[in-house]
């Protein structure tokens, strides 16, 4: 079958009239009837729409997945691919009726502005505010990274394959399974300790939150192989990957690893976007970017994140509550899970789909075990059972350290679709230094940078190759930020109090321009921030150096 040559305009009335339409190595595939079956999730093919996904299919399948898409290619394109924005953020599509209107001038693609687009009932002065200080950051990351300018992304988009294809005839992509024995191993004696603890409690707490401690241990090592299971990086078969990942994560840890999969695809296609990535969405806690002080529309959970008055008041404390939130992250990872098992957020069709009912069993067995044979019958005091269920969750709790200090304080800006995939994951990505003996605390996922420019790669072998993508970055002048694990931590808890302190003179501005405001115009912004600095110089001593700096382009 000889496949047609596709127009950009001809691609955009397309997409214009409900075609999921992807461009795959200058091919263009429609993927309209496997969305509803694709294992990764509806959300990461919707981001793709429009776009040069290239790279991110190919980093993310085995070679045999990949000869399958042949199936679905409706035609080429000329290359280089300019990227649409999709759908999903906001890109406007014409319809062949509007091209046709518009053929004899020149069209460019409006970019979706995030106030428009994403927030609800945000004022013109509060967006100009709020965009400002999205764009001292963006410059920032004009200047630190290399110009978006086609010829350079599709250079550094050279190398990348050229880096690819070398790692995987060096087999890199294969799998240590000796790295698993060693897993296995430390999980089971997490395990067998927790028990022998458990039988010697008696009526001591101390031995009981020992015995839960390890529990907890166990866990936390549970979701690395997981994590590995889900990305298909440790056999490299879909179901027993798959099948190994649900049973350790649903019958014994209580999760859905199908949420996972859904959520971290998305995550690693629209790494830091405050408004498309859920994994920095944790309002009304968590605000990692100014965009955030707007309320937003997640275009993954499909629904507003509202900057409230809670969130306004938790946001200033932010960088006290991080641990002491992350302490109960176990618990909103079961919620999560309940309600993607519930809702039918995962495949519905195609191989798959069985895997939502194995879950809630899975899940239901976890709650049938541990809640209820472990905790409610065999402990008999209040006491004991808030013990052993507070301390076992607790203790997992090192995950969302991990997690959190690779991204919360890596830059949020969107650079556009002119950005390659791997700047963009090195931009927004943070690796942290330790010694190989400590590697199992963070899973070997301390290797961010590594995991996020190949997802597949098993995470054992992530050290060894990381020299090789430093030596990669530096040839092209890509930032890789690499930190000790306690300067990481210091470097995100800055940023998170600078985030707080921005969040607080924001609000004491907007109050005080709607108490000062005369004929329909505010008073300018640095003569209010000034008196905000006045009024608040016991709460806050000093301006933070990012927002000083904006003030000064206001």
């Amino acid at each position: 079958m000889v496949l047609p040559l596709l127009s950009r305009e001809e691609v955009e009335a397309r997409i214009a009239d409900g075609d999921l339409l992807v461009i795959r190595h200058g091919y263009v595939l429609k993927l309209n009837s496997w969305i509803a079956k694709h294992p990764g999730g509806d959300k990461a093919i919707h981001h793709m729409v429009g776009r040069d996904a290239t790279d991110e299919i190919d980093v993310y399948h085995e070679e045999a997945t990949m000869r399958k898409m042949d199936a679905f290619r409706v035609g080429y394109v000329g290359t280089p691919w300019k990227s649409f924005v999709p759908p999903l953020q906001g890109g406007k599509f014409r319809t062949r009726a509007e091209i046709e209107a518009t053929k004899d001038s020149e069209y460019v693609q409006p970019a979706p502005r995030w106030a428009k687009d994403f927030n609800k009932d945000v004022s013109d002065s509060k967006a100009a505010v709020i965009d400002k200080m999205l764009q001292k950051e963006l410059e920032s990351d004009l200047e630190k990274y290399p110009s978006l300018d086609p010829e350079t992304q599709q250079h550094i988009h050279n190398k990348f394959r050229e880096l690819f294809v070398e790692l995987d005839e060096d087999g890199w992509f294969q799998c240590n399974y000796w790295g698993y024995v060693r897993e296995f191993s430390r999980i089971g004696t997490f395990f067998a300790l927790s028990y022998l603890f458990f039988t010697w409690r008696q009526s001591s707490l101390l031995l009981l939150a020992i015995s839960a401690t390890f529990l907890g241990l166990g866990w936390h090592q549970i979701v690395f192989i997981c994590h590995d299971a889900g990305h298909q990086a440790i056999t490299h078969n879909y179901y027993f990957d798959n099948l190994m990942g649900i049973f350790l994560a649903s019958y014994i840890g209580g999760l859905s690893l199908t949420w996972w999969k859904r959520n971290h695809n998305v995550h690693h296609i629209v790494t830091n976007d405050p408004v498309h990535d859920p994994d920095i969405q944790h309002l009304p806690f968590f605000a990692v970017s100014e965009r955030l002080f707007g309320s937003i529309y997640s275009t993954y959970y499909e629904r507003w994140l509202w900057f409230d008055k809670f969130s306004q008041a938790a946001i200033q404390l932010q960088h006290y509550l991080y641990y002491p939130i992350l302490c109960f992250g176990r618990f909103n990872l079961y919620r999560l899970s309940w309600e993607h098992l519930l809702r039918g957020l995962g495949p519905r069709h195609g191989k798959a789909a069985f895997f939502r009912w194995v879950e809630l069993l899975g899940l239901a067995v976890f709650q049938y075990w541990f809640f209820y044979r472990l905790c409610y019958l065999t402990l008999s005091t209040a006491a004991e059972r808030w013990t052993f269920i507070m301390v076992s969750h607790i203790a997992t709790m090192p995950v969302h350290v991990q997690i959190t200090l690779s991204h919360f304080a890596q830059s949020t800006s969107n650079m556009g679709m002119d950005e390659s995939f791997p700047q963009r994951q090195i931009r927004t990505t943070l690796d942290v230094s330790c010694p190989a003996w400590f590697d199992w605390v963070h899973g070997g996922l301390q290797f961010q940078a590594v995991h996020h420019l190949f997802p597949r790669m098993p995470r054992h072998n992530f050290r060894a190759v990381q020299p090789r993508i430093i030596r990669f970055c530096e040839e092209l002048g890509l930032h890789y930020t690499i930190f000790g694990f306690y300067k990481g931590e210091e470097h995100v808890i800055n940023h998170l109090r600078q985030i707080g302190e921005q969040a607080k003179i924001f609000q004491a501005c907007n109050e005080f321009c709607r108490q000062e405001l005369i004929g329909g115009e505010a008073p300018l912004l640095d003569e209010a921030v000034a008196m905000v600095k006045e009024e608040k110089a016991k709460a806050s001593k000093q301006v933070p150096p990012i927002f000083a700096a904006q003030r000064k382009t206001l």
